[in-house]
């Protein structure tokens, strides 16, 4: 890879860093910790929160008709969302042993921890499951799909290519016919050795 792309991608990583970091001074704030994957709040937060909780029926008969109207449109889409889970999860486990891969750690892309808010009504928990569910969902596939794109074809594209993968940036250049062949056997290599983590491994 060339280095100065490198230098980026280990400051973007810094930064990403730096952002988390802030998030969880930000969660410690408000007294949010987490326990076997658990969220657990002060009995003090959780009165406070309370106060602030808007009664189902309220919820829903103060709905603007513009959200209901969107209400089958947005969950006719779980359907399509499963096959595509199930389908994402089928190629992955029988190809990529076959490619000599680890396989992706499903449920590390995937978070429920909204319910545990004392703020939201049960209607209100369940569409932020599916909230969560449809971009986990997302994440797993992308993280699925690059590294196939790793395995089979790690060129990078003459034309700009909106939010990349991760994987994407060590691709060889477009149009690097004579590195290419080389950088193939390097990076499937490089995948074998991939551990099955939720954190992936550098471009």
């Amino acid at each position: 890879m060339n280095p100065q792309i490198q230098e980026f991608l280990d400051r973007i990583q810094q930064l990403e860093t730096a952002i988390e970091a802030e998030a969880k001074e930000r969660r410690q704030q408000w007294q949010a910790d987490f326990e076997e994957h658990k969220v657990r709040f002060e009995q003090e937060v959780l009165a406070q929160q309370k106060r602030f909780k808007e009664g189902l029926l309220g919820y829903v008969f103060t709905a603007e008709w513009r959200h209901v109207l969107c209400v089958p449109f947005i969950y006719a889409v779980l359907l399509p969302m499963v096959l595509f889970d199930v389908f994402v999860s089928i190629y992955q486990w029988i190809c990529f042993p076959l490619f000599g891969m680890p396989r992706v750690q499903r449920s590390s892309f995937f978070v429920y921890d909204r319910s545990h808010l004392a703020y939201l009504n049960w209607l209100e928990k369940i569409n932020c499951a599916y909230c969560s569910y449809g971009n986990g969902l997302v994440a797993y596939g992308r993280e699925v799909v690059g590294l196939t794109e790793k395995y089979w074809c790690p060129i990078k594209h003459a034309r700009r290519r909106m939010q990349a993968h991760p994987y994407y940036h060590g691709f060889t250049d477009f149009g690097d016919a004579e590195s290419y062949r080389s950088e193939l056997a390097r990076l499937r290599a490089e995948l074998k050795k991939w551990p099955e983590d939720p954190a992936p491994p550098k471009p």
